[in-house]
Formats: structure tokens, C-alpha cells, sequence
């Protein structure tokens, strides 16, 4: 196989976590139209992230929060956001570089994207980390049933139960 001294990889990600700041600003600058709304998974322990000791301890591998209806002061920068939210009623500052978000999935128009965190890409493959054995619950819950769990006790989230049918 012939070797991509263009990164067409590297380029392609770049471009959809454009997609992914672009969405961002236009919800920090004019709130999310209708019933658009995210759900964004990152690594908990990826450079960058800022998260309180309570929830790096809740979430020490990833977290999965939700944007829609309670949080406030989201900014976007160039490499970051950065949002309130609520956590069992008590506010915290999360600060999230884009290279650390594994996925991004907007429900109400069934759009989602995956990403291999940039730390996990430059990692060898006998180096990534395994699958966490803690519940990674999301943060705040769009429904009110229990998500399934799967064989290692991690949650699954089904994204095919916000589809229309």
C-alpha cells in the first residue's frame, strides 16, 4: 500500500472538528435553534480538559454531557470550549479541547460524529487504553430510563432510541 504523505486522515478529522466548532459558536452566540440539542463524549483525563475533582472522580475515563436545555457561559475558541453546567445541583466550569471529544451526536436531526482522540491516534495500539469497568453514565439524562450496561459494566448509549421512527 502506497503511504499517504498527505494525512488525508488528519485533514478529514480536522475538517469535522471545524463542523463541531462551527455548531458550537452558533450556539454560544445565538442559543440552539429549535429542537437541536448535544450530547458530547470526551476523554476525562485528555491534556486540556478541566473538569472538578467530584467528576473526575464520577468520570475518571470519559463523559458524555448533555447540551440543551440548563447550562450557561459556553464559549469556543480555537482549540476549546468551555460551558456550565449543572452537576446533582451543584454548577461547575467544564473546559473541553476538541481533541479530547471521542463523539458528538445531535438526537433531534439524528446527526452524529466520531472522532479518535488525537492522544489515541498517536498512541500505538498496544498502549490504548481498555474499556473502563466504571459506569460512564451521561452527565445529565435527556430520558428516564436506564441505559443498558454492557459486559464490563460501561454504558452503552443508544442513539437509535431518539431516531424517528
Amino acid at each position: 500500500m502506497a503511504t499517504d504523505h498527505i494525512r488525508y486522515d488528519v485533514l478529514a478529522r480536522d475538517a469535522l472538528r471545524g463542523v463541531l466548532r462551527r455548531v458550537l459558536s452558533d450556539a454560544a452566540e445565538h442559543g440552539l435553534p429549535g429542537e437541536h440539542h448535544f450530547f458530547i463524549t470526551f476523554l476525562s483525563k485528555a491534556d486540556g480538559v478541566k473538569l472538578s475533582p467530584r467528576l473526575l472522580a464520577q468520570y475518571p475515563e470519559e463523559m458524555t454531557i448533555i447540551l440543551q436545555h440548563q447550562f450557561w457561559d459556553l464559549t469556543v475558541t480555537e482549540d476549546r470550549f468551555e460551558v456550565g453546567l449543572s452537576f446533582g445541583g451543584i454548577p461547575e466550569r467544564l473546559v473541553v479541547p476538541f481533541a479530547s471529544i471521542k463523539s458528538f451526536f445531535d438526537p433531534s436531526v439524528q446527526f452524529g460524529l466520531q472522532f479518535e482522540p488525537q492522544e489515541a491516534a498517536e498512541m500505538p495500539a498496544a498502549k490504548l487504553p481498555a474499556v473502563p469497568a466504571s459506569p460512564a453514565e451521561p452527565a445529565e439524562s435527556a430520558a428516564t430510563e436506564e441505559p443498558p450496561k454492557n459486559n464490563e459494566g460501561a454504558t452503552v448509549v443508544r442513539f437509535d432510541r431518539f431516531r424517528k421512527k
